[in-house]
């Protein structure tokens, strides 16, 4: 027998028991189903975490802070440090920051110092009490300055150009209605004021421009983004008063690497030397190792409905080849060698396992698909750019053969009995 008319055999041998073959192919969907789904969970989630990370800042630059003991961390007493600043990162429970060692001009002389290091400046920690448009009611905000490389993910205008000299202030798109702009694109241009308060408790006014408004991603819904001449208009403005000795306090740098530079090596280069740096991903990459744990345990299970769905397999076939011994001795007689009647009882459990993997796959895409579409305009709106279940192809592919290969191993027994069979025996068999 030729080996496309063993293929067209298999297939057609595979309907003789249409009942049963469908309940077979029906458990094996219900596995497929799932891996496919989570898979794409997992693909969709990582995604916008990767396209999160390019938009807070590029794979070259670091944040750089000095390494000390997070008092947030312990809930041991802690001794007074005079050099502690905040970080205004929250570490704990919710309104609550970090406290680090402050960096001083030192420092940041010691940063551009160390191998692989190409561009250091100093991140001014700036506290803001109010962001407020003209006419409008004042709303609390946070100062959130440029990091190296950063694109920002904007819904209208432009981001703050670092290079300008003009006061330049990008809104987050939660604060643009509340602040009396009808949409994002009313707000572009605009003039707003901020408010910041000095130690001896006098506020002070900066006024900037709005050049665009971004959208809702990782970070705080209240967080505006400030080009350098903003952020040192408001950090002198907030350090009125102050001794000039004490203004070179910051509570941390950011650190651009040279083109050749090897991120792990210009990290612990830093840790030498007393510095801890860290790069965007490294401060997402928690988000994605809970993801790819959750969709591992997923899949888990999917695994074990496939393994489930392959003792229907052997069931399936084992009755096969009971019911058609005397056709096995019949082709043995004729001629047919055990390899080719193993190889014809293996196509039809891979034939099975490639059509519940095909239907599990298309079923999961539409399905997928419909609810990523309607949970992006309801549950997840203000994430912008998220589509929370996304199929990769290869991914489709490598599912598909992996059940292809399951159902093949289940089918090895029948098969492997059907080979054995003596064609003598099988043509008396009643």
């Amino acid at each position: 027998m030729k080996t496309l008319d063993l293929v067209g055999t298999a297939v057609a041998n595979t309907f003789r028991s249409k009942t049963r073959t469908i309940l077979t192919v029906l458990a094996i969907f219900v596995g497929a189903f799932t891996l496919t789904i989570t898979n794409g969970l997992g693909t969709g989630i990582n995604a916008f975490i990767d396209s999160t990370v390019s938009a807070m800042g590029a794979s070259d630059a670091l944040t750089v802070t000095k390494t000390s003991t997070d008092a947030a961390a312990s809930t041991a007493p802690q001794k007074y440090d005079p050099d502690a600043i905040s970080s205004g990162r929250q570490a704990g429970p919710p309104g609550s920051t970090s406290e680090v060692t402050a960096l001083t001009d030192q420092d940041i002389t010691t940063l551009a110092a160390v191998p692989g290091i190409a561009r250091v400046v100093q991140v001014k920690s700036v506290t803001i009490d109010y962001v407020q448009a003209p006419g409008g009611d004042p709303y609390v905000a946070r100062a959130g300055s440029l990091v190296a490389g950063q694109t920002p993910q904007l819904g209208a205008g432009a981001a703050p150009d670092d290079g300008s000299e003009t006061l330049e202030v990008a809104l987050p798109d939660a604060l643009v209605v509340p602040m009396g702009f009808a949409d994002a694109e009313a707000a572009v241009g605009a003039t707003v004021t901020i408010a910041v308060t000095d130690p001896v408790r006098t506020q002070h006014t900066v006024e900037a421009t709005v050049t665009g408004v971004t959208e809702e991603a990782f970070g705080s819904t209240t967080t505006l983004t400030t080009n350098a001449a903003l952020e040192n208009a408001l950090s002198a403005a907030q350090n009125t008063g102050v001794p000039a000795d004490q203004l070179d306090r910051y509570a941390s740098a950011s650190a651009t690497m040279t083109a050749d530079a090897d991120a792990t090596e210009v990290k612990a280069a830093l840790t030498d030397v007393g510095y801890t740096g860290t790069t965007v991903a490294d401060q997402l990459g928690t988000f994605e190792a809970v993801i790819n744990g959750i969709v591992l345990v997923l899949n888990a299970f999917a695994i074990i409905a496939l393994l489930a769905a392959s003792f229907g397999i052997v069931n399936t076939l084992l009755m096969s080849v009971q019911e058609r011994t005397r056709e096995i001795g019949l082709m043995k007689a004729m001629g047919m060698g055990s390899g080719r009647v193993f190889s014809l009882f293996s196509l039809e459990a891979i034939f099975i396992g490639l059509l519940g993997s095909a239907l599990g796959a298309v079923v999961a895409i539409g399905v997928g698909t419909a609810v990523s579409a309607q949970l992006a305009t309801s549950l997840f709106s203000d994430l912008s750019g998220l589509q929370l279940i996304a199929f990769d192809p290869v991914s489709i592919v490598v599912t598909t053969l992996a059940v292809m290969g399951i159902a093949f191993l289940a089918g090895t027994l029948p098969a492997a009995r059907a080979a054995r069979a003596d064609p003598v025996e099988s043509l008396r068999y009643e």
